[in-house]
């Protein structure tokens, strides 16, 4: 049985929006996965250390067999393809992948967290959330909508679209 599952998507380095275009190909060539929906791109200032470059956003919406840990560890491995190094909390990277919502799941083990601990103070992950499915709410019944209008500014700007790359489509 399939389950809908949002992953949020940064970058800021080598070519930021170029690595996301490249994940969500990637995401949607998942075994027992299929895309149902990507957000636009966005660019914001960097959470955490400020000397680094601003971070290019977006989201994804999956519909998945896969289980939760099995899912987080795809991310990880695409993370990895894209060269992600974890030299500093919430330094810069080629590629970050994290899974946001999982159905209706809440859990909270030593390898994940969803919903996404730090979901309601990240404008640029429930900004794209909202461009995907306006009408989403966490397992909570708390609707993105709201947490959007609580969310703390990170300088939000939409992107124009990023050309697709034949090479990366199935």
């Amino acid at each position: 049985m399939s389950t809908d599952a949002f992953i949020g998507l940064g970058s800021n380095l080598e070519d930021p929006a170029a690595q996301l275009a490249r994940a969500v190909a990637e995401l949607a060539a998942l075994p027992g996965t299929v895309l149902a929906a990507q957000s636009p791109f966005y660019a914001s200032r960097p959470v955490g250390p400020q000397d680094q470059p601003d971070y290019v956003n977006g989201a994804v919406w999956l519909q998945t067999d896969l289980e939760p840990h099995a899912l987080l560890d795809e991310l990880q491995r695409i993370e990895q393809l894209h060269g992600r190094q974890r030299l500093r909390h919430w330094g810069p990277r080629t590629l970050d992948l994290d899974l946001l919502i999982y159905g209706s799941l809440t859990l909270d083990d030593d390898r994940l967290t969803v919903p996404h601990r730090e979901l309601a103070n990240r404008d640029f992950a429930l900004q794209p959330l909202l461009d995907l499915n306006p009408d989403l709410t966490l397992p909570n019944g708390q609707a993105i909508r709201e947490l959007r209008q609580q969310c703390p500014d990170n300088e939000l700007r939409k992107l124009p679209p990023v050309p697709r790359d034949p090479f990366l489509q199935r």
